[in-house]
């Protein structure tokens, strides 16, 4: 499944289609759901939501539509969240903890939420050694050793511009194949590892021209 060649966008859209899953399924009392409504709660056409399911097999029934909870279960497979998937978090400012804090509610509350925040890394001395939702923050020398033990599969890059080079540098290194980069500056990285930069200021900046319309 996963040798085709899917494009990012897809990609992108599988997780927004798991959580109109998850929210039609406490709310709608049928267990089938159209691709004219999956595609209006999502936000796009139907015939975009037939055409970005298909590249996964055939999942619903022309006339019939789509079982609810069958989909959500194989979205998660193909998105690898069908089981835990263990996150790094590299730069516990005040983003890094409110991204923690987030993550560590989110997986404890949520049964389909396996996305598990498992280690913290800064290089502040002050930093290192406390403790965030009972996560130890270690030093940035120990990312392969826990990498390793905790077979983490994601990095989140919370480090000011300056630094988040080298912390991604340290990432892959240690393995990581799925970067998400707060950082406000673009990081390079080999062609097999995958990075998603967001920078909140930008789009925070982008906002404003329509503020005041």
């Amino acid at each position: 499944m996963r040798m085709k060649k899917i494009s990012d966008a897809v990609v992108r859209r599988l997780p927004l289609y798991m959580r109109v899953l998850d929210e039609y399924s406490k709310t709608v009392d049928t267990p089938l759901i159209s691709s004219q409504e999956l595609g209006d709660r999502a936000g796009v056409s139907p015939s975009l939501v037939r055409k970005d399911l298909a590249w996964f097999g055939e999942f619903g029934k022309q006339g019939v539509g789509y079982d609810v909870e069958f989909l959500r279960n194989r979205l998660q497979v193909i998105l690898n969240l069908d089981r835990e998937v263990a996150v790094a978090l590299v730069g516990v400012g005040s983003l890094g903890l409110a991204l923690t804090r987030y993550v560590h509610r989110r997986y404890n509350d949520e049964d389909h939420f396996n996305l598990h925040v498992v280690a913290l890394f800064d290089n502040d001395p002050n930093k290192i050694g406390a403790n965030v939702d009972g996560i130890v923050i270690d030093s940035l020398d120990k990312i392969p050793e826990r990498v390793r033990r905790h077979d983490i599969r994601m990095g989140l890059i919370t480090v000011p511009a300056p630094s988040a080079q080298a912390v991604a540098d340290l990432l892959v290194a240690a393995g990581i194949k799925a970067i998400l980069n707060f950082a406000p500056i673009k990081v390079t990285v080999p062609e097999d590892v995958h990075v998603t930069s967001t920078d909140l200021s930008l789009e925070m900046q982008r906002l404003a021209y329509y503020s005041s319309q």
